[in-house]
């Protein structure tokens, strides 16, 4: 069933494509689909999206919609998305029903990954 005027789709700038992509299919096992060199989209991750090339970046701090995955081992997630080349900016905290962190992938998009308490 098609279900309209839902969020269905969200595309974010990036400097880098070929790293973007890589980092985001070590770290999340993310499947991509280029549009010629400068697009790729990915699909099947709870939002379909793309990347953009662009000399731009998403930053929550610049006024730009902050993407939250969902993690049920938060620690081992930071883990992950630090060896596969993402940098933590935000470390762990907590807030009323859980904890997160941020982090910037390659081309210098913010993202944030979260766990619930007692999932």
């Amino acid at each position: 069933m098609t279900r309209y005027e839902k969020l269905n789709y969200v595309e974010f700038p990036a400097t880098d494509i070929p790293s973007t992509k890589a980092f985001f299919s070590k770290a999340f096992g993310w499947k991509f689909e280029d549009f010629g060199a400068e697009y790729s989209a990915f699909s099947d991750q709870g939002l379909d999206g793309g990347f953009f090339q662009s000399k731009l970046h998403s930053e929550q701090a610049k006024g730009a919609a902050l993407l939250i995955l969902l993690s049920d081992d938060l620690e081992s997630t930071l883990k992950t998305i630090e060896l596969c080349g993402g940098k933590i900016s935000k470390p762990i905290f907590s807030f009323p029903g859980g904890r997160r962190f941020h982090f910037i992938e390659p081309s210098g998009n913010e993202f944030a990954v979260w766990a619930k308490l007692n999932p």
